[in-house]
């Protein structure tokens, strides 16, 4: 180590000081012990040597010169920071000391940091930071500025204190005289403090009291911070010096003596590749390795720029070195008005943050069975009992990717994480200790509020553990709960990289119900602490267009679960088991993201049941319609409103002068005609939109609020009764019973003109947009107020199109909704009907037109007939040959509409029945609707049944049977 004092002489407080002259000075080469850390502050220098003692030298007026040994009883000093009149000094062993020097015992005080392994300490003038081995911050001293990051009411500590910080891994921590800094290992700048002059670096001049991420230092791929009094420099991995903070000497280096609020690039340091950057207490240091040159600038009266000039200069300009540093230089300082710099890289420098990686997981692996296990499991303790520790691992090295971490790039190779944990895999006894502590120690401490995208790595890596520790259900559960406690921006956060975690979840809440099915155990707790976690993960999807498919949440075994309460025997001992299963099955419905559609239907048609058996036990009401197919309509909606009833019954239907009431294919019929006689008698209640053949509530319909209220009663009859019915409503409607928000592409739907000439306005150009003339108003009616003196600009055209579009679906139609929702919740008194999504309910109310006529046959029974029967054989070749409406005749003949339930035809479960009647040329087929039975005579030829056959189906309305 070349004489530290001689090299301070050049460019020093004090050229004729005992630093730069004394013989028998303690920074010089007469020392035998070489010296490993330096720290200059505002009054004071002071070093460590390689045995673990250090010297420091006061800079007062009473004490100037004097030199004191440090020492640590038992203990050897690591690294040291001074204060304004205080050191703090880390020992070899990661405890802390503070030592008070303005008393003269000298004698340092051992800090209660909670028993961890501190590994960097760094010193304002009244204040310091500690940041300890797994990742956590520590801060003491005033807080007058909020420069402790302890809130703004905390006068300050005498001892440390622990800083929440939400989960970041820190590389490092910088301190200035009130203000202090704090860097993640992906380049995330944090500030908290004195903001006098914009040193925090965020655009304002006003104190922090709290951690506070620089914005504008993101994605600059931050290496090193140093701060003086109040300025600060930042460096990247490129190369490239930003400063800001107060300019008044120029130590800034932008050609000014103007204070910078954001970080600023010195345009004078470009192209030049600095490596380490120092900040006194005005001034700023950057040494170039290329060039062997380390440049100053700022305040320069006391000699601490080194260019033999006692001037301040606000550009960089070259030190000027003797030759004894040709060969470069290791490390730079800086510090009060002095500077430092030494030949070698000082090791204290290279301490960094626990991280877990193969080495680490290696050496537990092969020592696990041979070192003491206590030792082992303290360092596994350690390590996986800190977020930030598992923050900091397993990142993308390659091409700098974590420096880029964004919403869209975690900075993780997930791939490292998985092949290190299928390494634990190999050592059980390690793999549960690792366990044990995520479980006990790691999950409780997780935070709500991560730090962005860095501090929710965890959540992203944990799902590897998870995949081999697949019999650790309870941690799984634990996990669960603490990914739904995150808030919703941080759940957002999860969406591009939360297959893996969908696939854990998904994973256990199987396993769990698979063992309520087959063992009938109890794990109801922990299947709705899971699943909730699936239906968290599931609206972040979808609120994501879908970045994974929605079967990725689909939980089989519900389908299984609700077949084997459907098996279960009635008896007595069954009765709690079954009432408890049903209970799980109501509870998980809240989560309808975990069933498929077919499923779905299955837990409406069981509570279907549920409901009807209900309503048996006080059968005071019924849901009964006689109606007159000719006046359907007035008949139907005349009978909504003179009778109650209770549509928690089947519907039952009657036309005047036909069979008697009966469900089934009856009911189907009345739905059909109801729907096709809605749109021809009465247009005063919905508009069709010509461009898409789809209706919506008249705006300015002469109906009142009872009109839509007896629609909405009948829309959601038919859902609860199973039938289809074409309504021809956008799927906008459907949003808007599940409470869903609309946007232009909904309009799109509806009216798909409108939507383009708005889409239009979105990207016109100025003097376009002008020439159109609009003002906020649509359909005549002023949609904002005073809409009619509000032009459209490029400024407002973005509010212009959501409020136009929100008029249309929402405003407009506020009274006609409100009366058809209650409507239909009353017709529909299954409130399981909000499982579905909007396009699984328009799908059921309205069917689909998709047909696949050879599933007819293919499904198809026979009653007193074989397939093979020469009749059946000719209806088929009949019936193939018909049109496409002929078939869809025959399917209304069959069913009462010719539109098909959700899967199609292959539901449609026809049977075909002889009931060997005499002379069978005589009658036509007859269709049972109620259980789509038709009743085929056995014709004598092809011809006959054909006659015979399409007749019936061209004239099918009241051509059935009860």
């Amino acid at each position: 180590m070349i004489c530290l004092g001689e090299t301070v002489r050049e460019f020093d407080l004090d050229q004729d000081d005992a630093l730069g002259k004394a013989e028998n000075h303690p920074l010089t080469t007469a020392q035998k012990a070489r010296i490993t850390a330096v720290s200059v502050g505002k009054c004071m220098i002071a070093v460590v040597r390689d045995n673990g003692k250090g010297d420091f030298c006061l800079q007062d007026e009473r004490d100037r010169g004097k030199t004191e040994n440090l020492s640590l009883k038992g203990e050897k000093i690591y690294s040291l920071s001074c204060g304004a009149d205080y050191i703090v000094m880390v020992s070899e062993k990661g405890n802390v000391f503070q030592l008070n020097c303005q008393k003269k015992t000298y004698i340092p005080r051992l800090l209660n940091v909670n028993g961890t392994h501190v590994i960097q300490v760094v010193c304002g003038d009244h204040h310091t930071i500690a940041l300890s081995r797994d990742g956590q911050l520590f801060t003491w001293g005033r807080n007058l500025h909020g420069q402790l990051g302890q809130g703004e009411r905390v006068p300050g500590y005498p001892d440390p204190e622990p800083l929440l910080t939400r989960g970041i891994p820190l590389a490092m921590i910088a301190a200035g005289g009130e203000h202090s800094f704090a860097l993640s290992l992906s380049g995330a700048v944090f500030a908290w403090g004195k903001n006098s002059t914009g040193q925090l670096g965020l655009g304002d001049k006003k104190d922090r009291h709290g951690l506070t991420l620089v914005k504008s230092l993101d994605m600059k791929r931050t290496v090193y911070i140093s701060c003086g009094d109040e300025h600060t420099a930042v460096l990247t991995k490129g190369g490239l010096v930003f400063t800001f903070g107060s300019g008044e000497y120029g130590q800034l280096g932008h050609n000014s003596n103007r204070d910078e609020q954001r970080p600023r690039l010195v345009d004078e340091l470009r192209g030049s590749r600095v490596t380490q950057i120092a900040c006194g207490r005005h001034h700023t240091l950057a040494y170039v390795p290329s060039f062997k040159t380390i440049y100053s600038f700022g305040r320069g009266e006391q000699g601490q720029l080194g260019r033999g000039l006692d001037s301040s200069q606000n550009v960089p300009l070259p030190v000027q070195l003797s030759s004894e540093f040709d060969l470069g230089i290791g490390t730079i300082f800086a510090g009060g008005n002095q500077s430092v710099c030494s030949h070698e890289t000082l090791p204290c420098l290279s301490r960094m943050m626990l991280t877990v990686d193969d080495k680490l997981v290696n050496r537990w692996i092969s020592e696990c069975d041979s070192k003491p296990w206590k030792t082992l499991k303290k360092e596994i303790m350690q390590t996986f009992s800190s977020a930030s520790t598992l923050n900091g691992s397993f990142l993308n090295q390659s091409d700098d990717n974590h420096y880029q971490t964004t919403m869209e790039n975690s900075g993780l190779d997930l791939s490292l994480a998985r092949l290190a944990f299928e390494r634990l895999a190999k050592k059980e006894k390690v793999l549960k200790q690792v366990g044990s502590v995520v479980q006990e120690k790691l999950i409780p401490s997780l935070c709500q509020k991560p730090a962005g995208v860095e501090g929710m790595r965890v959540y992203l890596i944990l799902p590897e553990l998870l995949r081999v520790l697949p019999m650790d259900r309870e941690l799984c559960v634990k996990f669960s709960e603490a990914v739904c406690k995150l808030n919703p921006l941080n759940l957002k956060i999860l969406e591009s990289f939360f297959k893996s975690l969908v696939k854990v979840v998904h994973s256990t809440s199987t396993w769990f119900l698979h063992q309520m099915r087959t063992e009938q155990k109890d794990f109801r707790t922990s299947v709705e602490k899971t699943v909730a976690v699936l239906h968290k993960l599931y609206e972040v999807n979808y609120t994501a267009s879908r970045k994974i498919e929605d079967h990725n949440f689909y939980i089989n075994e519900m389908k299984l679960f609700i077949q084997f309460i459907g098996r279960m025997p009635g008896s007595e001992n069954s009765v709690n088991k079954i009432t408890q299963f049903m209970e799980i099955l109501h509870k998980l419905t809240m989560y309808p993201c975990i069933f498929d559609m077919e499923t779905k239907c299955m837990v409406f048609a069981v509570n279907n049941c549920a409901m009807v058996l209900t309503a048996q036990m006080a059968p005071s009401l019924q849901n009964h319609l006689h109606v007159n197919r000719r006046s359907l309509l007035t008949d139907t909606f005349q009978g909504l409103k003179s009778k109650a009833r209770d549509c928690r019954w089947p519907l039952l239907v009657q036309f005047e002068d036909e069979y008697r009431m009966v469900p089934g294919g009856v009911v189907q019929e009345f739905f059909t005609i109801f729907a096709r006689e809605i749109h021809l008698m009465e247009p005063r209640m919905l508009e069709l939109h010509e461009d898409s053949r789809l209706v919506w509530f008249m705006p300015e319909g002469r109906c009142d609020h009872d009109a839509y209220y007896l629609l909405g009663i009948v829309c959601g009859m038919a859902l609860y009764n199973k039938c289809v019915v074409n309504f021809h409503f956008p799927l906008a409607l459907f949003k808007k019973l599940l409470g869903l928000m609309l946007t232009l592409e909904d309009l799109k739907e509806l009216s798909p003109n409108v939507a383009r000439n708005l889409q239009e306005v979105l990207h016109e150009d100025e003097d376009v947009l002008e020439l159109l003339d609009l003002d906020f108003t649509a359909k005549g009616h002023e949609i904002v107020p005073n809409g009619r003196e509000i032009p459209v600009t490029k400024y407002n055209r973005q509010k212009y199109v959501e409020t136009y579009v929100d008029f249309i679906f929402n405003k407009s139609v506020k009274n006609q909704f409100s009366g058809f929702l209650v409507g239909f919740s009353q017709g529909c008194p299954n409130e399981l009907w909000t499982m579905f999504l909007p396009e699984e309910l328009i799908a059921l109310l309205s069917g689909n037109v998709v047909y696949v006529w050879e599933d007819l046959q293919k499904n198809a029974k026979y009653q007193a007939y074989e397939p093979t029967d020469e009749n059946i054989q000719n209806f088929w070749t009949v019936f193939t040959e018909l049109s496409e409406e002929k078939k869809k005749n025959f399917l209304s003949y069959m069913t009462g509409s010719d539109r098909l339930p959700v899967g199609g035809l292959a539901e449609i479960k026809l049977t075909i029945v002889n009931q060997n009647k005499p002379n069978p040329d005589d009658f036509y087929p007859v269709a049972l609707t109620c259980h789509c039975w038709l009743f085929l005579p056995n014709y004598s030829s092809i011809h006959i049944l054909r006659e015979k056959f399409v007749h019936a189906i061209s004239f099918y309305e009241g051509f059935a049977e009860q």
